[in-house]
């Protein structure tokens, strides 16, 4: 079950993994067996807080074809300063499902909202055998990492959309069998 916000455990930063035992593979298998359940939306990242676990753990699948990668004690060790730039859709919202800049978040039901976030990063984090590793990420990798990096570190996006004063948004049916966005007044 994938804990829905105000729950505390997603905005309280996660305890570092000391190491990859028996309770760490539970976890990890439990993770995977919720990212591939969770449907509309379906997730491209879970981190261990979004089951009710605080430790520094998460998983991508940026779309359905990958591996479930994981990623144990994460830490951003350098960053673009180049943001990606949000890119709004065309033509009103027959082109939502197609906009990548709209962020949203398992944890936080049917809110949205364009955010800015450098466009590569390299990550310092352990694999499922202990190793040690280094990687950066570019594109929608970089934005899901930074994404499920913030969950551990008790940050939802919501709080990075209006940081840099955006909106948010929750997604409405407009009566002609698709969807639109309606802003939701905070």
């Amino acid at each position: 079950m994938i804990i829905q916000t105000p729950d505390p455990v997603l905005t309280t930063p996660a305890r570092k993994v000391l190491k990859i035992d028996t309770k760490i593979l539970a976890v990890v298998s439990e993770m995977k067996k919720t990212l591939l359940s969770a449907r509309s939306p379906k997730g491209v990242g879970l981190a261990a807080p979004q089951i009710g676990i605080p430790l520094r753990v998460f998983i991508t699948r940026p779309h359905e074809k990958a591996d479930i990668d994981v990623f144990i004690n994460p830490e951003v060790i350098w960053q673009s300063p180049h943001l990606a730039e949000i890119a709004r859709p065309e033509g009103g919202m027959k082109s939502l499902k197609k906009d990548k800049k709209l962020e949203g978040c398992l944890s936080v039901h049917n809110v949205w909202g364009y955010l800015k976030r450098p466009s590569r990063v390299k990550l310092k984090y352990m694999d499922m055998n202990g190793v040690a590793q280094e990687k950066e990420f570019t594109g929608f990798m970089a934005t899901i990492v930074q994404h499920e990096t913030d969950h551990l570190n008790g940050i939802l996006f919501t709080r990075r959309v209006m940081e840099q004063h955006e909106k948010l948004y929750s997604i409405e049916e407009d009566g002609e069998g698709g969807e639109k966005l309606v802003e939701i007044e905070i």
